[in-house]
C-alpha cells in the first residue's frame, strides 16, 4: 500500500453481511480463506480473475490481491489479518487502491464458521469504515460483490468437497 491516502471516516458505514450454510467440514471452510490457491479460484465479483493472489495468513500478516474484470480493467486491493482463530474466526482489512497503491476505501472483514451436523455456517460482515471521494462507486458494488464473491466459493468448495 502507497504511503499518503487521504481517506476519511465513512459517513455512510456500508456494511455487508451474508450468512451461508455450506455442507462442508468448518476446517476445510476456514481453509478457503487462508489458503491463496483456493482464494484465488473465488474472490472477486462474478468472470473476475486474480492474476495476484498472495496471503499470508496469520495475525499480521498481508494479503495482495489484483482483481481483473472481465473488461481488463485492474483492481488492486491489499490487507491485514488482524486475528486468526482456526478454525473459528478471521478478521482482516483490506484496501482497495488506486493505480499509485494509495488506499481508497478500507474496510474491516469478520468471518466466522461454526459447525452442526457436518455442515458449516459461515458469516461474513464487511464494514466500510474509510474511504476516498473517489471510491464511493466502489461502496455501492460491495453487495453485490461480495455475494457474487461467496457464490463462486461455494461453487469452489463444492468441487473439492464431493
Amino acid at each position: 500500500m502507497g504511503t499518503k491516502s487521504n481517506l476519511v471516516d465513512n459517513p455512510v458505514r456500508q456494511e455487508v453481511n451474508i450468512t451461508r450454510i455450506f455442507d462442508a467440514p468448518r476446517e476445510l471452510v476456514f481453509k478457503m480463506w487462508t489458503d491463496p490457491e483456493l482464494v484465488e479460484k473465488w474472490w472477486g465479483p462474478k468472470d473476475f480473475k486474480n492474476p495476484v493472489c498472495e496471503l499470508d495468513a496469520r495475525v499480521g500478516g498481508t494479503m495482495r490481491i489484483v482483481m481483473q474484470a472481465p473488461d481488463g480493467l485492474m483492481i488492486p486491493t491489499s490487507g491485514v489479518f488482524t486475528e486468526l482463530l482456526e478454525p473459528e474466526r478471521i478478521v482482516f482489512k483490506n484496501f482497495k487502491e488506486d493505480d499509485d497503491g494509495n488506499a481508497q476505501l478500507e474496510v474491516i472483514n469478520t468471518v466466522t464458521f461454526t459447525e452442526e451436523n457436518g455442515k458449516t455456517t459461515m458469516t461474513l460482515n464487511a464494514l466500510a469504515v474509510r474511504i476516498t471521494p473517489e471510491a464511493c462507486a466502489s461502496i455501492e458494488g460491495m453487495n453485490v460483490g461480495w455475494n457474487q464473491s461467496i457464490d463462486r466459493f461455494a461453487y469452489v468448495l463444492t468441487g473439492i468437497n464431493h
